[in-house]
C-alpha cells in the first residue's frame, strides 16, 4: 500500500491550511506596517522584511502545492489568484517601506495614521474571511469594501490639503507615500473579492 500511495495515488495536500498560513502571514506584515510607522517600533521595520521573505517562501511553496494536487478544496484557478494576491499585498508593504525609507522622516507619516487603522482592520477582515471559507461560510467582505472606500476618500483629503502647500518637494513625495497606502487597500480589495469567488463556487 505505501508503494501505491507514493507512486500511484494523487498527492494528499491540505491547501486550506496552506492558504490560512499565507493569509496569516499577510496580515502579520501590514500589522507590523502599522507598527513601524505608527507605533514607531524600530524592530518592525526589520520585521517587514523578514516577514516579506516568509511570505515569499510560503508563495512558492503554495504554488508547488497547487501544481502537485489532483483534487483541490476550490476552484484551481481562484486559488492561484488568491495565492498571488496575498503575495502582492506583502510586496506592496515592502515595496512602500523602500519608498518611505528613501523619500521621508518615518515620524512624519503620523498624519496618516487614519489610513493607517483602516489598513490594519483590512488585513484582519481578510484573515477573518478566510476562516469563513474554511468552514463553509459565505465571508462578509462588504466591511472590507467599505474600509477600502474610506481609504480611497481619506488619501483625498489628506491630498487636498497637500496641495494647499507650496513645498512642491514634500506634496511629490507624500502624493507618492499615499499612492502607496492606497495600492496596499486595493490588494486587499482585490483579495476579498477572490474569497468571495471561491465562496461561492463552492456552496
Amino acid at each position: 500500500m505505501g508503494f501505491i500511495e507514493k507512486f500511484v495515488l494523487p498527492k494528499d495536500v491540505d491547501l486550506s491550511a496552506a492558504l490560512s498560513e499565507q493569509t496569516t502571514a499577510t496580515k502579520n506584515i501590514v500589522h507590523d506596517l502599522y507598527a513601524a510607522y505608527i507605533l514607531h517600533k524600530d524592530a518592525a521595520v526589520r520585521g517587514i522584511k523578514n516577514d516579506s521573505n516568509q511570505t515569499g517562501a510560503i508563495k512558492h511553496k503554495n504554488m508547488k502545492e497547487l501544481l502537485d494536487v489532483f483534487i483541490a478544496p476550490y476552484d484551481k484557478e481562484s486559488i492561484f489568484r488568491i495565492i498571488t494576491q496575498l503575495d502582492w499585498i506583502a510586496l506592496s508593504v515592502k515595496h512602500f517601506v523602500i519608498e518611505a525609507e528613501a523619500y521621508t522622516n518615518p515620524h512624519s507619516l503620523e498624519i496618516y495614521r487614519d489610513i493607517f487603522d483602516l489598513l490594519k482592520d483590512m488585513a484582519d477582515l481578510l484573515e477573518e474571511g478566510f476562516k469563513q471559507l474554511s468552514r463553509k461560510e459565505l465571508p462578509k467582505i462588504d466591511r472590507i469594501h467599505d474600509k477600502y472606500d474610506l481609504v480611497v476618500k481619506y488619501r483625498a483629503q489628506h491630498l487636498a490639503k497637500l496641495l494647499l502647500q507650496e513645498d512642491c518637494k514634500r506634496i511629490i513625495v507624500h502624493a507618492e507615500i499615499l499612492a502607496q497606502l492606497k495600492e496596499i487597500a486595493k490588494r486587499m480589495h482585490i483579495s476579498a473579492n477572490t474569497l468571495e469567488d471561491m465562496a461561492i463556487k463552492v456552496m
